[in-house]
């Protein structure tokens, strides 16, 4: 049996060996994530990445503490990426119906190119301190979401006649829908997505609205 090679700390470049080549943080990162979507975060032990990454436990050890630390750098990672886009020129300026199609947009942007990250996100149901920081956050941006749905509103270009909440709960519905069906190779790019959901989801928005029943 050949042995495991060592991992590669990020920006070291040693001597080239034989065999399996070493991995960086990064390719770390990215097994881990593929590791924790396919068996589950719970379920996933050291020996799992060790065995998949055809290293030893100590190589992995060797760049974090343990698996909570993979987990919360794969959820930082898809929410920086998120409140990145709150904070771009075309999410802070103009009519806030604009600012709203340019966060959905972002926000299809972020899922297709971290898909594997953002899969990870949506399934944090709060079992550890990581997990209740990162569902922390996406309340957080849930209520920027909101504040946009509800100043468009204020400022006649959004029906009325919807709670802001439930509006923000269903745009970001169909947006993490993606995570179910979006393959990368499927032909669809980012911004055929976005233009779609856009079309559908925002004609709806600023529709005539219709009277209260009962």
């Amino acid at each position: 049996m050949a042995p495991r090679a060592r991992m590669t700390p990020p920006g070291n470049a040693g001597p080239a060996r034989r065999g399996r080549p070493g991995h960086s943080l990064d390719s770390l990162l990215g097994v881990a994530v593929a590791v924790f979507n396919e068996r589950g975060y719970d379920a996933t032990t050291m020996e799992d990445l060790a065995t998949r990454l055809g290293v030893t436990k100590s190589a992995i050890y060797h760049h974090v503490p343990g698996k909570g630390e993979l987990l919360r750098l794969a959820l930082d990672r898809a929410l920086d990426a998120l409140f990145a886009v709150t904070r771009e020129p075309g999410a802070t300026g103009g009519p806030a119906i604009e600012r709203l199609e340019h966060v959905v947009r972002g926000s299809v942007r972020v899922l297709t190119r971290e898909l594997p990250f953002v899969t990870l996100l949506l399934r944090v149901r709060g079992n550890s301190p990581v997990e209740q920081e990162a569902l922390a956050r996406r309340r957080e941006f849930d209520r920027l979401v909101t504040g946009l749905v509800r100043a468009a509103e204020e400022q006649g270009d959004v029906r009325p006649d919807v709670d802001p909440a439930v509006t923000s709960r269903l745009l970001f519905g169909a947006v993490n829908s993606l995570t179910e069906w979006y393959r990368p190779e499927g032909g669809l790019d980012a911004t055929a997505v976005a233009d779609a959901l856009v079309a559908t989801m925002f004609d709806g928005l600023r529709g005539v609205a219709r009277p209260r029943r009962g």
